[in-house]
């Protein structure tokens, strides 16, 4: 029987979701504990690759379940896996859909704050910058939906059989201290470190460094930047992922988010 399972984890003690040698994965772990509550081995299929660090307040991945059970196996999981991962819901599903390939709509957020907040540090960037030209980083971001070839701002873009992501929506808002700023974009996939890299031009724009022109050149040329400059990982966050036949909202609250609740377009 294949399932669906939605999930969320905090990234920042994780080398990324993906299973690689040497380092511990969010995919490593949760397959660790399904070896101790089924034993046998259990591999799993997440719906993306999230990179070091990097947080998902919503994921889904699938799981081909052949022995039969007849316990809780959401809380034997949520009472075995670590604080930094939970299983919201387990969902049977009809035949093999993919947990990867069948998503037709990736949202993400990038949380960053200008101040120094240790109750922050594993939520949102600290980036101790003053006075950020927000007028120009809306423009720049007001760009992003106007173009679909994002080969520019990938690490690898020849890895990949084409860039072109629809990305449907993108905005820059700001709490009413203008001292934490969130950056929303929607797309159908995203390519290898693409949010990073646009946010980290983005703060170029913002000092700057860069013109909105200069910023819009890479989608217009495709030319990668000699030096890429991604944005620090800690304020990534996966925060939607959607089916044809699944729409669930997300279960996460975040407890810093209360100060500051009302997030304002720029």
């Amino acid at each position: 029987m294949r399932y669906f399972f939605h999930i969320a984890y905090q990234g920042q003690h994780y080398s990324g979701w993906q299973r690689q040698p040497g380092v511990k994965s969010v995919q490593e772990v949760i397959e660790q504990t399904l070896f101790k509550i089924f034993k046998t081995t259990i591999p799993i299929y997440g719906c993306g690759r999230t990179d070091a660090q990097v947080h998902a307040s919503q994921f889904f991945f699938h799981a081909d379940i052949d022995t039969e059970f007849n316990f809780d196996l959401k809380f034997r999981l949520n009472k075995a896996l670590p604080y930094n991962i939970a299983i919201f819901d387990i969902i049977p599903m009809e035949g093999k859909p993919h947990a990867r390939f069948d998503a037709v709509q990736r949202k993400y957020d990038y949380f960053l704050h200008t101040y120094k907040d240790p109750f922050l540090s594993s939520q949102s960037s600290f980036y101790q910058e003053q006075n950020l030209r927000l007028d120009q980083m809306k423009k720049a971001v007001s760009l992003l939906t106007q173009y679909k070839d994002y080969r520019a701002f990938c690490t690898h873009p020849n890895s990949y059989e084409h860039t072109i992501c629809n990305v449907t929506t993108a905005s820059l808002l700001i709490n009413s201290k203008e001292n934490r700023l969130r950056f929303h974009i929607v797309s159908n996939r995203f390519l290898g470190k693409m949010i990073r890299i646009i946010m980290g031009k983005l703060l170029l724009v913002g000092k700057g460094i860069i013109s909105v022109a200069e910023f819009e050149s890479y989608l217009i040329n495709l030319e990668t930047p000699r030096i890429l400059l991604p944005a620090q990982p800690t304020g990534l966050y996966l925060s939607k992922v959607t089916y044809p036949y699944l729409n669930l909202e997300p279960e996460t609250e975040f407890v810093t988010e209360l100060p500051c609740a009302e997030w304002i377009e720029v």
